[in-house]
């Protein structure tokens, strides 16, 4: 019976915390069908949540930190050796587990591998990095407009972007001539999301597409929250106040944490704060809660306004339960949410490299004094309750694999 069942490899690029999370999700989706599911990943946030049930494959994923720094400084996220490496692990896994379908996110490698063992391969990528995506794309928070401003280099980037992405995609399109395929171009996007299906962790009303191939669909926010316990305090939080979740993720700035604790500590809220480990945090105000890592879906629908980094996972957590959020952004990830939360009138963004008291605390009493923030959060759950990324992605299983 084991041999008879069909096995799906899910791959998760750990750098951060999100893209680990989402193919948790994945896999638990299988977890009911007639099939060998595989989770890969480097086992660095498998504490936050062992996936029971399915088959845990440790592989190498660069430092989460040197991640962050290549954001930080705009470089390509990864060199050609390291996707060198990637690719000889990703061969050995595939010829130890023999995978009739591939399932990644962000594990740009696998655009090589899964070819090279003609095994079918479906990346899992939000919408607005596709090629199709209506979007404008903003700058990120890069040393250079520290000096030009933000005015100014915006009109730098949008200058120089096109020449930026191509040397993003330059590493792996070597690696991909190295082993005899084609090169993607030189655009970004295609690295991102070159794949015999991609998979669109979003909904449509929320990042808008023109002429989407067919072999694109849209799965619909794909949610996570850890599998961690509940803090001692968690039964005893004060009601009298609205409640403000408070969390950075893996790839925020948690440089910002104590600033937007104090500036949350003078408002009339109850704050609950989720520091992911990064930050110790001593002599808290009375109305300020912590916990190293908290369950989002639980924070969040106990919460009036998430304040987070602005990536996709918080954000649609927040406003599956109809929150509004205020994004402290510093990537073009990040960016890119945010705006097109913004579009939809459920949050703020806010730079993380120009934020300041003032103006945080401003854009949270706007948050919760405007009901329109909360009514906008309220009609895209109703989108979203009509969204269900678990049954699409268990349809989109069985189509490939009959």
């Amino acid at each position: 019976m084991e041999s008879a069942r069909k096995v799906v490899l899910l791959v998760a690029e750990a750098v951060t915390l999100a893209h680990y999370g989402r193919i948790a999700t994945l896999s638990r989706a299988l977890l009911a069908g007639n099939y060998r599911v595989i989770v890969a990943a480097d086992p660095r946030y498998r504490a936050l949540d062992e996936i029971p049930g399915v088959d845990f494959h440790p592989i190498w994923t660069i430092p989460s930190s040197q991640f962050a720094h290549a954001l930080e400084q705009g470089r390509p996220l990864y060199d050609a050796q390291t996707l060198m490496r990637y690719v000889e692990e990703d061969l050995a896994l595939i010829d130890a587990v023999k995978p009739d379908l591939i399932v990644g996110d962000f594990r740009l490698s696998l655009a090589v591998s899964a070819p090279l063992r003609k095994v079918p391969y479906a990346s899992v990528v939000n919408a607005y990095w596709s090629p199709s995506a209506d979007v404008a794309y903003p700058v990120p928070d890069l040393p250079f407009t520290r000096i030009t401003g933000l005015r100014a280099g915006q009109v730098l980037f949008d200058w120089v972007r096109p020449l930026a992405f191509a040397l993003h995609a330059r590493p792996l399109n070597q690696v991909r001539r190295n082993h005899g395929l084609a090169p993607l171009g030189n655009d970004l996007r295609k690295t991102y999301t070159r794949a015999d299906y991609t998979l669109y962790a979003d909904i449509p009303e929320l990042v808008k597409t023109h002429d989407l191939p067919g072999n694109h669909r849209f799965l619909g926010p794909i949610l996570w929250s850890t599998q961690t316990p509940l803090p001692d305090w968690w039964d005893n939080l004060p009601q009298d106040k609205p409640i403000v979740f408070l969390t950075l993720g893996s790839s925020g700035r948690a440089d910002l944490l104590p600033m937007a604790i104090e500036v949350l500590s003078s408002l009339p809220v109850t704050v609950i704060v989720a520091t992911a480990g990064k930050v110790e945090l001593e002599r808290l105000p009375t109305n300020i809660f912590v916990a190293d890592y908290l369950p989002m879906d639980m924070a969040s629908a106990h919460s009036a306004l998430v304040i987070s980094n602005g990536g996709s996972l918080s954000t649609y957590q927040a406003l599956a339960n109809g929150v509004p959020v205020i994004g402290l952004c510093s990537n073009m990830d990040q960016l890119l949410n945010m705006r097109a939360i913004e579009r939809l009138r459920a949050g703020i963004t806010l730079r993380a490299e120009r934020v300041t008291s003032k103006v945080l605390s401003e854009a949270v009493t706007e948050m919760l004094d405007k009901t329109t923030y909360a009514q906008a959060a309220e009609q895209i759950r109703q989108m979203l309750a009509r969204t269900n990324s678990a049954q699409r992605f268990r349809g989109f299983v069985s189509e490939i694999l009959g």
